[in-house]
Formats: structure tokens, sequence, C-alpha cells
């Protein structure tokens, strides 16, 4: 998949997943920057990429089946081309029936691949894959001579009893719905339900077997931002800058076709961000990643990873510029909540306990999320929580999430925003 086509394709689920179908088709593809004609192809190659299951199925939701995220096909389209697709499956079959050189492996593509008058690969292609397959650790060559042999290294599968599957499977799916980031996690579970099904006969399987929990998977779009976050950890890493377009979200357009031809070029294309990347920032609140890095003057500059697009590695920057970049970035962002570089101030918070005392959830989840905030006074009923952070606006979300179980103390302003917007709920519900 070109890298184009799934920057597309990423902000088209994106957009529809958070509309659940409320656009017709050329309000989406408005939204979008895109052609009515290039959403019905981009509609056309999802449905290919999905195979036998209905597109608009995957947004509605029950319980119960939210325990598959539904954007995880889009990594797979991506994850190989399509010669691969139909190269790799036949090097790996062959290879779990016994053990075979390169020369024994082109054959068998041959054979397989003419049944379906697909063009054979050459042995250079064949050496390649299974250097690949090697280094990803999903085949080893055996010891000895030329010509090297190669098999599947699946002993981790094959040593394990079914029970053990069971218990690895169920393992690996509580972390990749509760641990971030995902997307690879979902892949080893996948395989893992495959290696479990090939131990069962197909009467006795039943997909409640390996359906213990069910998870209300709230930030699907989160998913969509991994595909961008290996690419700038690599680049931070690696110390060099990057450049994209950014689609801030409180731009009209998500997304902008690229136009060859520059008489229909869009009029306010998104101009590109040159940037030093230094930090990336997981908002557990919302599901968003953020991208934290300096302008070329070193001013800090902080982007929402979901507006992203066309992503490029750019040359190294200066290791000593590096570092003192990132140590400035670390000691304005010493108090952030999340990704706030203002001014610190004080927020002091009363917390009242539950009825039972047995069980005081209120302060056990206070004392886990509240960062580096202690709490300074405690009763029976009560206690005092204080912390330092860089502007109360990012703090709020958190604080107003404990409801009745929460009086701000201080600063005014905060406590002043809360009040009304309780005094504002309490309209919509006074009538009733």
């Amino acid at each position: 998949m070109a890298r184009e086509s799934f920057d597309k394709e990423i902000q088209f689920l994106r957009l529809l997943a958070l509309t659940g179908g409320a656009f017709d088709r050329q309000q989406f593809a408005g939204r979008l920057g895109i052609s009515v004609h290039t959403f019905d192809k981009t509609i056309r190659r999802l449905k290919e990429v999905n195979g036998e299951h209905d597109l608009t199925d995957l947004f509605r939701y029950r319980y119960a089946d939210s325990a598959e995220p539904v954007l995880m096909f889009l990594f797979r389209a991506k994850s190989m081309k399509e010669s691969e697709s139909r190269r790799l499956p036949i090097l790996l079959s062959s290879l779990k029936q016994q053990d075979r050189t390169a020369a024994e492996l082109l054959d068998a593509c041959d054979e397989q691949l003419a049944e379906y008058d697909f063009a054979p690969p050459d042995e250079k292609t064949i050496r390649s894959d299974l250097r690949y397959l090697e280094e990803i650790g999903v085949i080893r060559r055996q010891p000895g001579g030329r010509p090297y042999r190669y098999r599947l290294n699946h002993e981790l599968t094959e040593c394990l009893s079914q029970e053990e599957l069971i218990e690895l499977y169920e393992f690996v799916d509580v972390m990749a719905n509760t641990r971030i980031p995902s997307v690879q996690g979902y892949l080893l579970r996948d395989n893992l339900k495959k290696a479990l099904k090939a131990t069962i006969p197909a009467e006795q399987w039943d997909d409640t077997l390996l359906e213990p929990f069910g998870y209300r998977y709230h930030y699907d779009a989160r998913i969509l931002d991994e595909a961008h976050l290996y690419t700038v950890l690599r680049m931070i890493r690696e110390q060099r800058y990057i450049s994209f377009q950014y689609y801030s979200p409180s731009r009209k357009r998500s997304y902008a076709a690229r136009h060859t031809n520059p008489l229909f070029a869009p009029e306010q294309e998104p101009r590109r961000q040159h940037i030093l990347p230094l930090q990336v920032v997981y908002d557990h609140q919302y599901g968003r990643w953020y991208l934290i890095g300096t302008l070329e003057g070193g001013r800090i500059a902080k982007f929402r990873m979901d507006g992203m697009v066309d992503l490029n590695g750019e040359q190294a920057a200066d290791t000593e510029l590096f570092q003192q970049r990132l140590q400035q970035i670390q000691q304005k962002m010493q108090y952030s909540w999340l990704v706030d570089t203002g001014p610190p101030i004080t927020v002091k918070a009363r917390f009242f306990k539950p009825a039972f005392p047995a069980s005081d959830f209120i302060r056990e989840r206070v004392m886990m999320q509240g960062q580096w905030g202690s709490i300074t006074e405690e009763d029976q009923h009560s206690f005092v929580f204080e912390i330092v952070v860089n502007g109360w606006v990012e703090i709020r979300p958190w604080l107003r999430s404990f409801g009745s179980s929460c009086e701000v103390l201080e600063p005014k302003g905060l406590r002043q925003s809360l009040i009304e917007e309780w005094k504002e709920l309490l309209d919509y519900y006074e009538s009733v």
C-alpha cells in the first residue's frame, strides 16, 4: 500500500469511526478533502482489504463484540505488498511441512503461483524473503554447510499445552487491551489464536473459548496514531528532524488529496512543519498521542498526532543541540499534567471518602493517578490533595471525573469554572 494511500485511509477510517455514518458521500468527501470519486474508490479498497466482512458492521457496537479492535485490518493491509501476501504464505506453509533449502522453496513458489497465473519470483527474491523472515524470528537457519536449510521457528507454540496456550492468549489479550501501544499485542494475539485453532479439531472449536473477557474499547482511533508512533520514536532515537503536514483540530478538513497538476492544487494547503522531535506523550483521558519538539528557532511546538499526515525523516541534528533542546523541554514540562508549558500553579482539592471505608477507592485512585502530588491533610471523612502543575486546564477533566467526591479549593479560577459548569448541568436537569 502506498504511503499516501495509507495516510488517506487512516483519516478516512478515523472520520468514519467518529461520525458513525452521519455524513452523506459529498459531506464526507468534503470534510476529508477528497473528491467523491476518490471516496468511492477508497471504500472499494477498504472492502477488499477487509475481506468478507461488511465495512459498516465494524462500527455498530455491541458490548460483547467490542473486544476486537475494528481498525486493525488496515495494519494487516499495510504490512505486506500484494506480491508478498501471495509469496510468504507459500514459504511458511512449505517450511511447516519440513526443513527446506532456498532452491526447494523457489520450486514450491513456482509450482503454486503457476496455478493462478502469477509471475514466479527469482532466487534473489526468495533469499531476500528468507533473510527478512529470519531477522524477525519467524524462521531459523539450521546448522551445517551450504546449501542452508531453513525451518519454521514455532517452538513456543509447539512446546506449550493447550491449557498453557489459552492462558498465554488471555494474558496477551488483557495486556493488548489495557496497555499502550497495542498494535503489536493484537497481532501477537491473532497468531496465538491461529496456533490454538491448529491444536483443536474444527468440529470442537468454539469462539467463546477465547473470549472470557468483554472490553469496551473507547478509543479506536488511538490505534491509527500508532502508524506514525514507531517512525517518530525512531527519529527521536536517531536524533533526526522530521517534516509533515499538520491538520489542527480547528480545521474543517482532516486530509487533502495530493494534486500532480498545479492548476488544481488546493488554495490553502497546510504548510509543512519542520521540527526536531524530542518527546511523545499519551493522554489517557482522551486517548490521544502528542508529539513535542522544537522549531528552527528553538520555540517549543506541540502537535496532536491524529492531525499529522505525510511524515518524513530528514537530516540528523547536532548531538549537542539535541541534548540542549531536550533539557529545555524537560525543564519546561517538569510540572506538566500532560503537555502544558505555562507557569506553575498550586492546585488544592478536597476528596471525600466513600461511606464504606473498608474500600477507599477514591484515595487509591488519587494516589495512583495523582503523579507527583501529595496528601497534606486527612481525617475520617476526607483528605486534601495538593499538586503543582503548569496551569489548571489539563488537570481539570481529571478532577471533574470524581464528580461529587471532589471539591476544588484553589485556585479560584478553576473553582469558579467548575461552579459555572455544574450550574449549567443543573439547568439541564431542573425542568425534569
